[in-house]
């Protein structure tokens, strides 16, 4: 018996260790286009225009990076992107939390149609809604503004959705105390319930701020002045007009630097976006 209980550990740990170097593995296959465009944004672009194999051996040279302090318009798409990811993420983050609220513990006619309806935004892809949406925001006169740019990421079914269900979860017994104390609707949700969803909040907030900061489609339609380019937009912009003369280097340290921010942000908010995760698998 014991010997079979032996067996199976080891059995086990050969396993485990199996998954292990398969994970660390596939993590190396996925970190080695962002290792090669680092290194490629250190090499001189004249040697990268003889060959791109010498990002594999020195010399190399931070010039590429000092050029983009110097004389590039980099920091004012990072502005515009970080503006435009920061207020749609807030915007998200009230709108979904007030109606999430709304559809879980407030009672109105119609609230389950009005519910389903929400949801059906789920199954609409953007592209379906592009052409009249574009011709709504010219009749606005809002492209190339920064509201432009945001208004339509605030529309987030699915963050209607995750904010319904956390309010769902949480025992209404607690509303129901916060009554009896004379509260209002709206101090009961404020100081009450609000609180206690700020795990569901993270999350949002932060999947909510990687989606605009990599959003390409909606900025290239509607910020089409050069000043409003958001960061994805602007190197794209730098790819398709400015290759060949600013070089490969200069394109890729532009797209390191403009990487930066995501990666702070996960660095900081990495355990919501695991918990999140997991959460999904489950």
């Amino acid at each position: 018996m014991a010997a079979q209980v032996a067996s199976g550990a080891v059995g086990r740990g050969l396993g485990d260790r199996l998954i292990l170097s398969a994970t660390i593995g596939l993590a190396i296959v996925m970190l080695i286009p962002m290792l090669w465009a680092v290194g490629l944004s250190i090499k001189s672009n004249a040697e990268l225009l003889v060959d791109t194999n010498s990002v594999l051996h020195a010399p190399w040279t931070l010039k590429n990076y000092a050029d983009i302090i110097v004389g590039s318009q980099v920091f004012r798409w990072l502005l515009n992107s970080i503006i435009v990811s920061t207020g749609m993420s807030l915007g998200v983050l009230i709108l979904s939390s007030l109606a999430g609220y709304g559809f879980a513990r407030l009672e109105f006619p119609g609230r389950n149609i009005i519910f389903v309806l929400v949801l059906f935004g789920l199954a609409i892809p953007e592209q379906a809604v592009i052409i009249v949406r574009h011709q709504l925001f010219s009749a606005l006169d809002l492209h190339n503004t920064y509201p432009g740019l945001m208004l339509p990421g605030m529309s987030a079914p699915f963050g209607v959705f995750l904010m319904t269900q956390y309010f769902r979860a949480i025992p209404v017994e607690i509303d129901e105390a916060a009554l009896l104390d004379n509260a209002s609707r709206f101090q009961i949700f404020w100081r009450v319930l609000l609180p206690m969803t700020l795990p569901a909040q993270a999350t949002l907030g932060i999947y909510t701020f990687l989606h605009s900061w990599n959003d390409y489609w909606w900025p290239l339609v509607s910020g089409t002045n050069e000043r409003m380019y958001t960061m994805t937009v602007g190197i794209a912009a730098t790819q398709i007009n400015f290759a060949e003369s600013a070089g490969l280097g200069y394109l890729m340290a532009q797209a390191v630097f403009g990487s930066l921010p995501v990666l702070i942000v996960y660095m900081f908010f990495q355990k919501y976006i695991v918990r999140a995760v997991s959460g999904a698998a489950a």
